[in-house]
């Protein structure tokens, strides 16, 4: 059980950061600078299901990162580095929800989506690894 949900945390919170960056390129009108890349990439008929983009699968990638990020303490039982994973996220549906309205929070979300790139990219060259044994953590 512990293995799988040690599988299950690690690739599922890249899945999710890569998700909410994909999403996030689909929508031109909201993220210029990031769709702009998309597009380079070959990702610019995105641009027609905007709407689901933005307003389903961005948020739902972020809560995705953002659970198996808080789920992962459970597997390495490091607490800074699930902080660090659940910055992004956090950061992010706040920029999309009660922050939506001020103008900063474009600045917002493309901090979150970089944070959540970048933590993701570090997590790969550098996993975290199991700290503790079935009984006890070591300090």
């Amino acid at each position: 059980m512990d293995r799988l949900l040690k599988y299950i945390t690690q690739f599922g919170g890249k899945a999710g950061s890569l998700g909410a960056l994909v999403s996030a390129m689909g929508c031109a009108m909201c993220f210029p600078a990031i769709a702009s890349l998309g597009a380079a990439l070959g990702l610019g008929f995105l641009s027609q299901w905007e709407g689901l983009f933005i307003n389903t699968l961005l948020p739902l990638f972020a809560w995705i990162a953002l659970v198996l990020n808080a789920l992962g303490w459970l597997s390495h039982r490091q607490w800074h580095r699930s902080a660090l994973g659940m910055i992004g996220p956090v950061f992010l549906l706040l920029s999309l929800y009660p922050w939506f309205q001020y103008a900063w929070s474009t600045y917002i979300t493309y901090s979150a989506l970089g944070f959540m790139v970048i933590i993701s990219i570090w997590d790969i060259f550098s996993p975290a690894n199991h700290r503790c044994d079935d009984e006890s953590c070591a300090i």
